[in-house]
């Protein structure tokens, strides 16, 4: 039985105020700085592109610093002989980062995996493994923005090796295939076989409390025998929640994104409709807008909606969410929130992907799905439901959520105090 701590970890762009007295997380900089400080041997790192200096995309801004900061803690690891094992997507996208060359020359191991050779898709993940036994994983990407300009989610565990040699194994299946002529196996040799899945969580000891808890991975090709496709868990979440069900994703489809003519995929919003219709359990979707949007989806999140009626105790609730972004438009790619998330009365689930088809059938993607059971009168802590409830619900009431109707059919999303 493994004792592990856990705390959920976030970024809250700049010059983006919530009440006072909110809830808060740890900030994402000071709990990746904290992995960081504690690596001794190897560090792994799974990430769809690495951009952590503001020069990447042509930017001065004092914004880019801590980004800069953790680039310098990985060359210092290396220097002191800490190996460093990444991979990531190839062809990264349309950046001119040398994050990787530089880490190169100084001795970390990179490989680039051709996820669109291997699947049609890329490497969407986001996720650390340290000294195989501290973790981290969460929407945000190896860039300077995830830390001042784009809003991300994530979780880190710690001395948990039992969680963490099983999340090497979804590591390996990229590292082991970012070579040229790689091709996914019909079937996976037994050494990346699991037995941790939505069956079989393993139980384990959260901040003391019992805990289980499993990894999913998409797409199903890189899911060997008995890891549970992250599609699956999602579904398998909103199917055995009995009074809410609260998600926080950046976009919101029930079609294919990335493949034309698109095509319809009503998985997930099945999901979500059969639950509000046959257990009333209440439905929250809590979706970005930002200028990257393509308003076609508010059509979706309309007709979710529309099922709504107090009359049958159907409650599905859709509000937008929208960074503003001030004085900070020479930033490319920032100012949205970013996360990738669910909480229901009875699970967390902190995920790596967007919520359209093509992220569950082509891309890389992980989810950590975890059940606290606290029988504890006197916890001093919320459990870890409780705790990620209060950080959607701080969301959910602040100034940065509007209704659809309050958006004028806007297509920019540009919020107004």
């Amino acid at each position: 039985n493994c004792h592990c701590s856990f705390e959920l970890v976030e970024s809250i762009p700049c010059d983006m105020a919530y009440e006072t007295n909110s809830t808060t997380m740890k900030p994402l900089y000071q709990a990746w700085m904290g992995l960081l400080n504690m690596t001794q041997e190897r560090i792994h790192v799974a990430s769809y592109y690495w951009s952590l200096k503001g020069e990447d995309i042509n930017v001065n801004d004092s914004s880019s610093e801590q980004g800069e900061d953790i680039l310098k803690k990985f060359e210092s690891l290396l220097m002191e002989n800490v190996s460093v094992y990444i991979a990531t997507s190839l062809p990264t996208l349309a950046v001119n980062s040398t994050d990787l060359k530089v880490l190169k020359e100084k001795g970390a191991h990179v490989r680039r995996i051709n996820f669109g050779h291997l699947t049609k898709g890329v490497l969407h993940s986001k996720f650390w493994i340290v000294d195989m036994k501290h973790m981290y994983i969460g929407s945000a990407n190896m860039d300077w923005r995830s830390f001042s300009q784009v809003k991300e989610v994530g979780a880190v565990i710690y001395n948990c090796s039992c969680l963490a040699k099983d999340l090497w194994k979804t590591f390996r299946t990229y590292w082991d295939l970012g070579h040229a002529n790689a091709t996914v196996p019909s079937s996976w040799p037994s050494n990346y076989s699991t037995k941790i899945n939505k069956y079989r969580p393993l139980e384990v000891q959260f901040n003391g409390t019992l805990t289980t808890a499993y990894f999913s991975a998409s797409p199903p090709a890189f899911c060997p025998k008995g890891r549970t496709p992250d599609l699956i868990s999602i579904i398998d979440v909103i199917n055995d929640a009995e009074e809410y069900v609260y998600v926080s994703v950046m976009e919101y489809f029930p079609t294919t994104r990335f493949s034309h003519p698109a095509k319809y995929w009503p998985d997930i919003d099945n999901a979500l409709r059969r639950v509000a219709f046959n257990h009333n359990v209440q439905i929250r979707l809590l979706i970005s807008c930002w200028l990257h949007t393509d308003p076609s989806m508010f059509h979706y999140l309309q007709s979710l909606r529309a099922l709504s009626d107090p009359h049958t105790n159907i409650t599905i609730d859709v509000k937008i969410f929208i960074v503003p972004v001030l004085n900070h438009t020479n930033i490319p790619f920032g100012r949205v929130n970013h996360n990738k998330y669910m909480v229901t009365d009875k699970v967390a689930y902190v995920g790596t992907s967007n919520w359209s088809k093509d992220y569950f059938s082509t891309t890389a993607g992980v989810g950590l799905i975890i059940n606290q059971t606290s029988t504890d009168p006197q916890r001093k802590k919320p459990v870890i439901q409780e705790q990620l409830k209060n950080l959607f619900e701080r969301d959910w009431n602040s100034k940065y959520s509007v209704n659809m109707e309050d958006l004028h059919g806007q297509k920019d999303c540009v919020w107004e105090e």
